[in-house]
């Protein structure tokens, strides 16, 4: 996916999260994040992408405290909102294809943009999960969240990072992730290598199928999995899900 739309994405969802908080309680409670009052899930996205704009332009920073964040009023949460995205995006933009820092190493500073665009997209579900307003995500965003995340989980340096996903490491088992439009994902679980993938769509020993925007909110448990339809070894997909959250 290209720096545009990375772009593109990321206003466009911080533009739907701040929608779906507007005139809202602050303490109001986010039932996918059930710790959290609404503020303080306003407060991390304008946190973090603060957050992840001081880290391309000067580099690593300690991962900042989401009930530390003041967003201010409700009434310039939107404000605010849309100047953190924008200082990351011009972070972004400014920076172009340099390396920064990043837990996985030197990455261009793209990966930023990019994982703070599906961190919202997501947030932004639970905003709106939280308002009872409507929750949209274009498939090709919906796509790459699902890629990204799984290019996380099978990045060697993550196990080290969240020790419990070395539960993903298995003896071959496959996992199909199959969406209504385009090619899915074919993970397998490997003893040494843990999780390993492509964009494939073949038979598995375990298939999750549905909408493509359904998909990534059911593996980022905010729908329950019976919103998508799983076959062969349900407790397969099962472990997947209860190993994966984030």
């Amino acid at each position: 996916m290209d720096t545009a739309r990375l772009v593109e994405g990321l206003h466009e969802h911080t533009a739907g999260f701040a929608k779906a908080v507007a005139g809202v309680d602050p303490e109001a409670r986010v039932p996918t994040c059930p710790e959290w009052p609404l503020r303080v899930l306003v407060g991390h996205i304008g946190q973090a992408h603060r957050w992840a704009a001081d880290i391309v332009q000067a580099g690593p920073t300690p991962v900042p405290e989401p009930f530390d964040a003041d967003p201010g009023s409700p009434g310039e949460w939107s404000n605010w909102l849309h100047e953190g995205a924008a200082d990351l995006t011009d972070a972004v933009l400014t920076a172009a294809e340099d390396p920064v820092w990043t837990f996985f190493g030197p990455r261009p500073a793209t990966f930023w943009l990019r994982r703070m665009l599906h961190d919202t997209t997501v947030h932004h579900a639970d905003a709106a999960f939280a308002t009872g307003t409507a929750f949209e995500v274009a498939p090709d965003l919906a796509a790459d969240a699902i890629s990204e995340w799984l290019e996380l989980l099978s990045d060697p340096v993550t196990p080290t990072l969240k020790p419990a996903f070395s539960a993903l490491r298995g003896t071959g088992q496959t996992l199909q992730l199959r969406p209504d439009t385009g090619l899915g994902w074919l993970i397998t679980r490997t003893p040494d290598d843990g999780v390993r993938w492509v964009r494939a769509t073949d038979t598995a020993d375990a298939t999750l199928a549905g909408p493509i925007g359904q998909l990534l909110l059911v593996l980022t448990r905010r729908l329950p999995a019976g919103q998508v339809t799983i076959t062969g070894d349900r407790d397969l997909a099962d472990h997947w899900l209860e190993h994966t959250a984030a």
